[in-house]
């Protein structure tokens, strides 16, 4: 099966806890970056407490381009490797164009942006990246019906 991760590839940098939606709301206009080595992949966790929201992307990679994709866990303590797909792995010409992307939360979990430069052996990439947060529109003080 030709979905698995090559056996060289290892995480090199998961951030410590996972963005909630209100961090993402606090990311304004600014920017992110990561710095990927060789061989690894890094990942973008995004804890979400309930349906509804989408959470948009874009970034850019230098100086070449860089793999992406997007999967979910209902539970964070399940492995990376068992997540649902939701974007499959995708080599992407950021270096040469901003990628953008989005994703409707359907379910409450872990939806987690995988940068993975696993197939360059010698050259490091950067990605600067930007996460937005649209909320569904909802009428608040409107009496349900």
């Amino acid at each position: 099966n030709g979905s698995e991760k090559p056996g060289f590839a290892f995480l090199c940098r998961r951030l410590s806890t996972a963005f909630t939606l209100d961090d993402i709301s606090g990311f304004g206009e600014s920017s992110r970056e990561l710095f990927i080595k060789s061989s690894c992949y890094s990942i973008i966790p995004i804890s979400v407490s309930a349906a509804g929201p989408t959470v948009s992307w874009t970034f850019t990679s230098e100086p070449k381009s860089i793999s992406f994709s997007v999967v979910y866990r209902a539970n964070p303590e399940t492995p990376l490797e068992q997540a649902k797909v939701l974007i499959p792995l995708t080599r992407c010409n950021s270096h040469k164009e901003t990628i953008q992307g989005e994703l409707k939360v359907r379910n409450p979990g872990e939806y987690t942006l995988i940068f993975d430069n696993s197939f360059s052996r010698f050259i490091s990439k950067r990605v600067c990246y930007h996460l937005t947060l649209d909320q569904p529109a909802a009428v608040h003080g409107a009496d349900p019906l």
